[in-house]
């Protein structure tokens, strides 16, 4: 089977020959038709999150997929051979850059039927997060603000659409280039973040979704409301996550440390951090289909690339530039 594997951290991308997908009773197998690009990928190339996802070397990069089922596990009662689906793999198994792989019957739903198997490839890991963010960490509800950072990015494009279907007043940072996109998604204020200084244009928020961290995290948490939340996705982590994880005592102390000033900062300014690393879920997955199908969300194409590209499109990552997400297609 033919896949694109790291085999050392910081190394290069590199096509090579693998066994086949192992299917245990719970799993389902699945013909690889696209398959979303991510920054995660990136990271994980770069060795940036081994201590959390200390993964075993070589290993297949990929945290998307939409495709067809080839076969199931003698457990599996949800799909058969045929069935279109799309999903996110567990943390712990990603590997969709390949020709196939095997994902527990969990973690798939079937694909949104109004949308092709490249769109639905760029939805799993962003409307997770923002799923996760907005609905069940962020409890966003009718008339209530949120800011989201990056609004053109990949979780960016599908949280401000999210939100306005929960009923939420929207603002956004984007380049001025992207502001009329982002209003045709549904934001409601728009910020260029080059030439305007979001601090002081808004305040009293409900909630913030962060993907920059650093600074950036500093200054959303003055711009809540009292009581109001922060969700960072570009870390620090924070206790919760390392009890979440598993981690063991020593790794819990040293999260627990990198979140400290930022936790310090929100207590004091009366508001919360969290930080977000989202979970695989079929069911959370469902939910969102079936939203693309009513129109509510639309997926954000910005560039596909061929399975042959597979490591150069890894390495486009870096650069930025493309609205939503970038996807790998084998048709």
């Amino acid at each position: 089977m033919r896949a694109f594997v790291v085999k050392q951290y910081k190394g290069p991308l590199q096509e090579a020959e693998v066994p086949e997908p192992v299917v245990g009773d719970h799993d389902v197998l699945v013909q690889v038709r696209a398959a979303g690009l991510n920054v995660l990928d990136e990271k994980i190339r770069a060795g940036e999150f081994r201590q959390i996802l200390p993964y075993k070397l070589p290993q297949i990069l990929g945290n998307d997929v939409a495709g067809t089922v080839l076969g199931v596990g003698a457990k599996v009662r949800g799909f058969r051979p045929g069935d279109e689906v799309f999903g996110r793999p567990d943390k712990d198994r990603i590997g969709t850059f390949a020709e196939r792989i095997a994902v527990a019957e969990a973690d798939l739903a079937f694909k949104p039927a109004s949308v092709s198997p490249e769109e639905a490839a760029s939805l799993p890991l962003v409307a997770l997060t923002a799923w996760q963010a907005l609905v069940e960490r962020g409890n966003l509800r009718p008339g209530q603000r949120v800011l989201i950072h990056a609004g053109a990015g990949g979780v960016g494009t599908i949280a401000i659409q999210l939100a306005k279907y929960l009923g939420a007043t929207v603002a956004t940072t984007v380049s001025a280039g992207n502001a009329d996109f982002v209003r045709e998604l549904g934001a409601d204020f728009v910020i260029d973040y080059r030439g305007q200084d979001f601090e002081q244009l808004v305040e009293g928020y409900d909630l913030v979704l962060d993907s920059l961290g650093g600074k950036n995290l500093e200054k959303s948490l003055r711009v809540l409301r009292p009581g109001g939340k922060a969700i960072g996705i570009a870390g620090p982590p924070d206790a919760a996550f390392a009890r979440e994880l598993g981690a063991n005592p020593l790794l819990r102390l040293v999260m627990t440390a990198l979140s400290a000033r930022i936790r310090r900062q929100a207590r004091h300014l009366g508001v919360t951090y969290e930080f977000l690393f989202m979970r695989a879920s079929g069911d959370q997955l469902r939910q969102i289909s079936a939203l693309v199908d009513s129109g509510a969300l639309r997926p954000v194409v910005g560039r596909v690339f061929d399975f042959d590209q597979t490591a150069q499109a890894v390495r486009s990552l870096d650069k930025g530039g493309i609205r939503g997400k970038a996807v790998i297609s084998r048709p």
